[in-house]
């Protein structure tokens, strides 16, 4: 377990001091009282990424320093998980604007009195498939997706719906060379019309789902990001999305980029290469888009559940 607090000092490595890539702990500049940093004690999950985070209240505004060392953490193990945050809809907005400010949500509809933060939820009783249950980087199809997605679990089932996330830096190092060799420049198309365009799984057909989802012809729109590209912070290599928002690779006909799809989802999804996350009522989960991939899962039927979600926009480079 690592602790970390206080702002960066002599001997940063960008936001945190690091020793071997491991953060270490930070000695606290003078503060108020209201603002001082916050020692947070930090559990890596054991898996292939993930990290438990205790130490922080994050109903407070925090201090630069903590909010430092959670960025520094944040791009170390690209998923933190916050216990025991009885947090509201301004805690939530507060805590995204630390990191980014806010992405845009397209095709949901925000709860109300809030412009950034939707309902991710299902009914005990809901029959619709499943939200969100393929491998996806969130947003991929922006021209500039977002950076990172918070998520806060309000009614948490008491068995099922956990979230498991794939590690796409740790999928692209252990690539055989064959496969690698095929993919090296590729550029991927992405685009959301699988998922939210009329004709789409979330469009015109899909009947008796409580999420407020409209779809629109915008997702009709593509963009393209490469498929093997560096985290903008980091500079560490990784793949990029998916096959769902990736609906093929420029200068690639269907009739080799599918199939190529398709072989690359079945690696990218490997277990060794899985965080499983199990949620808990009043915790607040952040993950980098730009590393990971995620997942829901089911498990939970005759269970209400809902979390809040905003994402944070995509790095300015500040």
């Amino acid at each position: 377990m690592a602790e970390l607090s206080g702002p960066c000092g002599p001997g940063c490595i960008g936001s945190a001091s690091f020793r071997g890539g491991l953060p270490l702990a930070i000695d606290p500049m003078p503060q108020s009282a209201q603002h001082r940093a916050m020692t947070l004690a930090i559990t890596p999950s054991g898996q292939a990424c993930g990290a438990r985070v205790t130490g922080v209240d994050l109903t407070r505004p925090l201090a630069p320093g903590t909010i430092a060392a959670i960025r520094a953490a944040w791009l170390d193990h690209h998923v933190l998980a916050f216990p025991g945050q009885r947090m509201n809809a301004d805690d939530l907005e507060r805590f995204t604007s630390y990191f980014g400010g806010f992405g845009d949500d397209p095709f949901i509809r925000p709860i109300p009195g809030r412009d950034h933060i939707i309902a991710v939820q299902r009914k005990a009783d809901e029959t619709a498939p499943l939200f969100a249950e393929n491998w996806h980087s969130d947003w991929s199809f922006q021209a500039r997706p977002p950076a990172g997605t918070c998520l806060l679990g309000i009614t948490i089932p008491p068995v099922g719906g956990n979230t498991e996330f794939s590690n796409q830096h740790a999928a692209l190092d252990a690539m055989p060379a064959q496969l690698r060799a095929r993919i090296e420049g590729l550029q991927a198309v992405h685009s959301a019309r699988n998922g939210y365009a009329p004709t789409g799984m979330y469009g015109a057909n899909d009947k008796g789902r409580s999420m407020d989802i409209r779809s629109d012809d915008e997702a009709l729109e593509i963009r393209h990001h490469p498929f093997v590209r560096d985290h903008p912070e980091t500079g560490r290599e990784g793949l990029f999305g998916c096959a769902g928002y990736i609906i093929g690779f420029d200068g690639l006909d269907d009739s080799e980029g599918l199939p190529l799809l398709y072989e690359l989802i079945q690696w990218q999804g490997r277990e060794e290469f899985r965080y499983n996350h199990e949620w808990e009522p009043d915790m607040l989960v952040m993950w980098d888009n730009r590393s990971l991939l995620h997942r829901a899962t089911g498990g939970y039927d005759g269970h209400d559940r809902l979390l809040h979600r905003t994402t944070i926009a995509a790095w300015g480079g500040a």
